[in-house]
């Protein structure tokens, strides 16, 4: 009987044992997270004083504004969103952005999405609703008042991202090493990427080349080229021996540099 008490002891003891452990892992997490949500109090209040003495750099310098969106992200914090919100929270911290940045800020990249739609909207029948980023910049560049802050196609990445929320269909996509803008809801499949991004190579692609280089049988090629012909991601030239299918972002592209030489 004493041996069968012993061993109920020593469970006991061990049961205490692991409660303990356990009461002091819990201590420990609180203690860690007290310590990271204080550190992350200090960066938010020096972000806050950084963005304060350079508001002005920030509003008008495309460079150092992508630097201070990355600063922000590092830390979890938003400055569109926190400036967004202020209106409907009546103040509070979430207001700081709006009161340091005087919601300029905001309010750039909220106009900003507003014209990527209306250029999306304009090219859509040329391009299918999938444009390059760089003509999107390049474009809403060219529609702005002198004088007006110069856009980046950083900027119009965070612009079509301020979109997300209301659930826009416009969002970002990347094909081989270029960044579009898609503004249709139809998602790409990956025989239509592989062919997007072999475009960008030449500009064009036709089924043989396809056929070669992707080791793709005759039927898979053409069916990849026509489905996005038939969205108006590419346009086919009829006149060459074997029927080309060309990027309009590329042609653009050519038409733009050539104008640009001729201009010069």
């Amino acid at each position: 009987m004493s041996r069968k008490g012993v061993g109920l002891a020593a469970f006991d003891r061990s049961r205490l044992t692991s409660a303990q452990f356990a009461s002091h892992g819990s201590t420990l997490r609180t203690t860690d997270a007290q310590a990271l949500e204080t550190q992350l109090s200090v960066f938010r209040s020096l972000l806050q004083q950084f963005a304060q003495t350079h508001a002005k750099d920030i509003r008008s310098n495309p460079s150092f504004r992508a630097q201070f969106a990355r600063m922000c992200a590092a830390i979890g914090v938003d400055p569109l969103a926190s400036s967004s919100s202020s209106s409907s929270s009546g103040g509070g911290s979430s207001s700081m952005w709006a009161q340091l940045l005087g919601r300029t800020v905001n309010d750039f990249y909220f106009e900003l999405a507003v014209r990527v739609v209306e250029v999306c909207g304009a090219t859509r029948g040329e391009n299918g609703g999938l444009i390059g980023v760089r003509e999107v910049r390049e474009r809403v560049q060219r529609g702005r008042m002198e004088g007006a802050p110069e856009v980046t196609d950083d900027d119009v990445l965070r612009a079509v991202a301020t979109l997300r929320p209301l659930g826009s269909s416009h969002c970002v996509i990347n094909v081989g090493n270029r960044a579009y803008v898609r503004s249709v809801p139809k998602e790409l499949n990956t025989d239509q990427s592989a062919v997007l991004e072999a475009a960008q190579v030449l500009g064009y692609v036709s089924v043989s080349m396809l056929m070669v280089n992707l080791r793709w049988a005759r039927a898979r090629a053409l069916t990849a080229v026509e489905d996005l012909l038939g969205e108006g991601m590419l346009w086919v030239d009829k006149q060459a021996p074997e029927w080309e299918y060309w990027s309009p972002g590329f042609m653009l592209d050519v038409d733009g540099a050539t104008a640009a030489g001729v201009g010069g």
